[in-house]
């Protein structure tokens, strides 16, 4: 039986602390899409995301509107160009990333994720015209976004990719200029990169994943924030693990959330659903912060002592209370910290804390 506290709070995660469906991906696997004739695969690779992703947008707004959960961003991921571009030069792929470019505004999603590489132990030909390419591509393009994978925990890091990788991006920082170098802000170089990541600008449609999935990407930092606050004010005498049962809690209403969105939606479109990625992706809208959390959970302000800690604890207790929501928590699922989107820890930043 449902309990009225509980609808009364899922609403107000929803009308007043900033609970949204951060993004709705659609994955899609493009390696049928290979070519040696650039124009034939760039005719694939747009036929193939039309058939596939044509209704994304439109259902997905229904299912927003049918449950009055907003969604945030539609968006597509693929597989990482690296990997069915092989036989194609950097001009060559630059003209892929326009060709996606040009679709995703067909099909109105908001990023397409995938102009990707992996190169943590070493980098192929493929590889090394993707990373010289991303100036180019990135730079002419307005939703194509792009990753390395430059480091794993069990290989190390490629400093060799990681020299390449910092040649692309001071050349992407300079074409992107008079854009505040808004270039630099679709492309992320990782370590350890998930294969389901939703979550842009390093979602990828990665390697054992099926023909086609919808991916979620969840945040709720405001959430988050509030419980901590509710908790605080209603029991003086608090401890850590009281703490972190609480953003426990918080994370598993939020990861239902998002699955409850991801199947209705998954099952509209006829494609599996894949993953729940729960992770506290601020914006910088003040009550939905990460340093909020932090300052709320006892640190006195973000960058004195006890701030890692703290963090720390936040991630674990999100991750845990996701695990326990859902069977498909995947991706990233933790607490992004940056500095540019959140407004306490842009404060902090120009205290030089």
């Amino acid at each position: 039986m449902m309990r009225i506290e509980d609808i009364l709070m899922t609403l107000r995660m929803f009308q007043d602390e900033n609970c949204d469906v951060r993004t709705v991906t659609l994955g899609i696997n493009l390696m049928d899409c290979a070519d040696s004739d650039i124009a034939v695969t760039c005719r694939k690779l747009q036929k193939k995301i039309r058939r596939l992703a044509g209704n994304l947008v439109q259902e997905g707004t229904r299912v927003a509107e049918d449950y009055g959960i907003p969604i945030v961003n539609f968006r597509i991921a693929i597989t990482p160009v690296a990997w069915w571009a092989a036989e194609h030069d950097v001009d060559g792929v630059a003209r892929v990333a326009r060709a996606l470019d040009e679709v995703a505004k067909e099909v109105g999603v908001d990023f397409v994720g995938g102009f990707s590489a992996r190169v943590e132990k070493g980098a192929t030909r493929s590889d090394n015209a993707l990373i010289a390419a991303i100036p180019q591509a990135l730079a002419s393009t307005e939703r194509v976004c792009g990753s390395v994978n430059v480091a794993s925990t069990r290989s190390g890091i490629n400093m060799d990719a990681l020299l390449a990788v910092s040649r692309s991006i001071l050349d992407l920082a300079r074409r992107t200029a008079d854009a505040d170098g808004f270039g630099c802000a679709k492309l992320v170089i990782f370590a350890n990169m998930p294969d389901d990541n939703p979550f842009m600008a390093g979602a990828v449609h990665g390697a054992g994943e099926p023909e086609c999935v919808i991916n979620v990407g969840v945040s709720g930092p405001g959430v988050v924030k509030r419980a901590v606050e509710r908790l605080r004010a209603g029991c003086g005498d608090l401890n850590l693990g009281d703490l972190a049962e609480e953003i426990k809690c918080t994370a598993y209403r939020v990861t239902r959330i998002g699955e409850l969105i991801g199947t209705a939606l998954a099952q509209r479109l006829g494609v599996p659903f894949g993953i729940v990625d729960l992770s506290l992706a601020p914006t910088p809208r003040i009550g939905d912060s990460v340093g909020e959390i932090l300052q709320m959970m006892g640190i006195e302000r973000v960058g004195a002592a006890g701030s890692t800690a703290a963090l720390a604890l936040l991630t674990d207790a999100v991750k845990k209370g996701g695990a326990f929501a859902s069977s498909s928590v995947g991706g990233l699922s933790g607490a992004f910290i940056p500095v540019s989107e959140d407004a306490v820890l842009a404060e902090a930043a120009a205290r030089g804390d």
